[in-house]
């Protein structure tokens, strides 16, 4: 153990932080200016929404698709192909939330978390059997390799 004595330590730095004021410890931020504001204005007003949206429509599209993935996602390179197709959904969803966020769009926001969300979803079903942690059927076997 050590010799210091960590209350009169605290103390001093307790007194360095009482003679520091308020502005210093914490800086507001500086009020911008009107022309930095309507910069800021038309740069968002730029930003088409047309792109925010097509955004969240591809990855709408890759989560009704991936409900009827048409091969065969039980074992091998296929639920390895399968499996990518949902962290691809997730990260879509992940990246249309984020372009939701900055838009103001509530709605769409919503539903990139819910897409977000189905492909969570969609990955546990499949490994879950495989990890141990829920039962293995006929569809979802416990094996990642094919027998």
């Amino acid at each position: 153990m050590s010799d210091r004595d960590w209350d009169s330590e605290l103390k001093k730095i307790d007194k360095r932080l009482e003679s520091v004021s308020d502005e210093a410890l914490f800086p507001t931020k500086a009020a911008r200016s009107p022309a930095e504001r309507a910069e800021m204005q038309s740069v968002q007003q730029a930003t088409s929404t047309f792109g925010v949206f097509a955004r969240l429509t591809l990855a709408v599209a890759l989560g009704v698709g991936l409900a009827f993935w048409p091969y065969s996602a039980r074992c091998g390179l296929g639920m390895a192909t399968y499996l990518g197709a949902v962290a691809t959904l997730v990260t879509a969803g992940a990246w249309s939330a984020i372009w939701m966020w900055r838009h103001r769009a509530a709605k769409g926001h919503s539903l990139s978390l819910l897409l977000i969300l189905w492909g969570l979803v969609l990955g546990a079903v499949d490994v879950l059997p495989r990890i141990g942690y829920a039962r293995s059927s006929s569809d979802h076997p416990a094996h990642w390799l094919c027998p």
